[in-house]
Formats: C-alpha cells, structure tokens, sequence
C-alpha cells in the first residue's frame, strides 16, 4: 500500500477513520476484500503471492496496515511485509509491544511503515526508524516515508481529510474516498528525492495514479464507531482507473475475543 491517511480519536461519531490507496502491480495476484477463510475473523483483500494483506480488521477491532518505505533498490528479503499485518490481526498481544516485537526483527523485511491498533491503542513503528511509539489523538497521513513526512501528496491528502471532517459531521465513502483521487503529479521541485529518479518520482507523486502496468488498484474506507461496529469498504479499479468491484462489510465488534 502506498498511501494512508486516518483520524484517530478526534471525531465524535467514529474513533478511527482510515482512508488508504493501494498502488501495486496489476499483474500482481489478489483477492478483494473477503472474511479469510482459513482465518474467518480476518477481513481484508489478501496478496496471493506473499498470503499476506496491505490492510485488514478483525471482529475484535484490530486493525493493522502496512506501506513500503520507497527506496533506490531493493534486496530480496526473507518475508513478505504483509505478514505483519496477518500476524497481528491473528494475535493478542498489544498493539505498541507487538511493534516492539517487529522492530527487533526488521531486518527480516524491505523498508516498512507499519500500522496496528485497537479500539483503545493506535501503534506506529519502522524499520526505518529506531523505535516503535503510541500515537496520540490526531490527524496522520503515511505514505512511502516515515509517518507524517512532509510529502505533497501525503501532505495534500491529510489537509484534505481535516477540511472534510470540519464541515461534514458524518462523513461518507465517497467523501472520504475523495480525499485521495487527486491524480496530477506534484511540481518537480516539491518532489522527495528516494533514489528512483525524477521521472518515476513524477508518476507516483498524485494520491490516485491511473498507470496500466501500476497503478492504484483500490481505495479502502475503515470505520470503527463508538457503538461498537466497524465497517469496512473498498473500491477496486482497473488498469487505467477504470472502477471495477465496490464491496462493503459491516459487523459488530466481539470485546471478549
């Protein structure tokens, strides 16, 4: 997954909402979003070639997604970074010691930004960075860098989602999913230099790129309400980003699990 921006225990309707893009190979095997059905408690699209996912849920109210951390080249790794999502949302630990726990073994993985959480909790670590961190009540975009680097595009997104959550009271999928379709590159100049060069750097600057090899295979929306439901939606596109599949998932939260 490429992009994701999220408020976190600042809305009075719903304690998390998650608004993510993933850019990806379109060649590259996946399943839409479905309840697994070797881990049934598990909702999230699935990555065929790693069994993995990029962002998931679980009927407790874990939650956990995960971004690459772009850089020039890279090497060939022992795990998929979609195996940090899986794990958490199979476990029990807390999400800032299981964070804890990834980052003692990032060398395992490629560059990672990893996401988990919880109802109560909202976790952030790195292998990019030294350590893992509670994140308080706030507003958060992450993107291919470490957590609110200044990006346009992350930064464009998180301005747009603020702009959203003060004038709409109850937002929808389509609202919040619009924080994130913006699909004109970023002026040169503004441009993070990761080592792929400016041409590479100008496609994959926009929130929404419309590639026909790569491109943004699918918008997710995360709702998790104070009543005590999560819903979870997600727009799937063709090459080009022609929309394709829209499946929607809503149930409530087992505490006890």
């Amino acid at each position: 997954m490429c992009l994701m921006i999220l408020a976190w225990q600042t809305h009075s309707e719903y304690p998390l909402i998650v608004v993510a893009n993933r850019d990806e190979y379109h060649q590259r095997p996946s399943t839409p979003l479905h309840f697994w059905t070797d881990a049934p408690d598990i909702l999230a699209g699935r990555d065929l070639k790693g069994g993995g996912t990029w962002l998931g849920v679980n009927r407790s109210g874990r939650w956990a997604g995960v971004t690459n951390y772009r850089e020039g080249r890279e090497n060939p790794a022992p795990r998929s970074r979609g195996d940090l999502t899986r794990e958490f949302l199979l476990g029990s630990m807390p999400a800032v010691d299981y964070a804890g726990q990834v980052i003692r073994h990032g060398a395992d993985y490629n560059g990672f930004n990893l996401l988990v959480g919880d109802s109560e909790t909202l976790a952030y670590c790195s292998n990019r960075h030294s350590a893992a961190k509670v994140l308080p009540p706030g507003i958060y975009s992450l993107s291919n860098h470490l957590l609110d680097s200044p990006w346009p595009k992350a930064e464009h997104a998180k301005a747009a989602l603020t702009a959203l959550l003060q004038r709409q009271q109850t937002p929808d999928f389509s609202s919040l999913a619009a924080c994130l379709q913006r699909q004109a590159p970023f002026a040169d100049e503004v441009l993070p230099d990761t080592g792929v060069g400016i041409a590479l750097e100008r496609m994959l600057s926009p929130p929404f790129i419309c590639g026909h090899g790569y491109g943004t295979r699918c918008t997710s929306v995360l709702l998790m309400s104070r009543a005590g439901t999560m819903e979870m939606t997600e727009q799937n596109y063709q090459p080009g980003g022609r929309p394709g599949q829209r499946l929607s998932f809503t149930f409530s939260l087992d505490r006890k699990r």
